[in-house]
């Protein structure tokens, strides 16, 4: 396989960002976005880069996998979790190590960044293939179950 790039997400790359999220919901959660929703979120976090940003994962220059960095504030730990989100690499790419790199990426990011305390995520509990793959990286399982309420049901 070519070489991965890892860089920040720039404007120029919020269709293919919108375009993968679209897939990873139906592939994960049989959900179908509305692509107008999913593009002007997606744009709206690539503009204000202090509620978060993106990185993408590019092979010959074609872009091939994204996720997305969003903030929380941790009083107990005086400093900031970078919650990895919207995971996603193309099926004919996955187990070639691009989500390792981008892992690898976001981690040097942070290392410049005093305030960052840590990264979280959160998987479906039947994604055993994505809980192996953070637990090799280094990631422990936190004994937390996640709720939500949903303005928009």
């Amino acid at each position: 396989m070519d070489t991965i790039n890892i860089r920040l997400a720039q404007l120029s790359d919020a269709e293919d960002i919108a375009t993968f999220n679209q897939i990873m919901a139906k592939e994960t959660e049989e959900k179908v976005l509305l692509p107008d929703v999913v593009l002007a979120g997606v744009n709206t976090l690539l503009k204000n880069p202090s509620q978060g940003f993106y990185i993408v994962a590019e092979i010959d220059f074609k872009v091939v996998g994204c996720l997305m960095i969003t903030k929380e504030w941790s009083d107990w730990r005086n400093g900031v979790f970078w919650w990895i989100q919207s995971v996603f690499v193309k099926k004919e790419y996955r187990r070639c190590g691009i989500y390792r790199s981008m892992y690898q990426f976001i981690k040097e990011l942070a290392n410049d960044k005093e305030d960052v305390c840590g990264f979280r995520l959160y998987v479906e509990q039947d994604n055993n293939i994505a809980q192996e793959t953070y637990r090799v990286l280094g990631m422990t399982q936190l004994p937390y179950l996640m709720f939500e309420e949903s303005k928009f049901n």
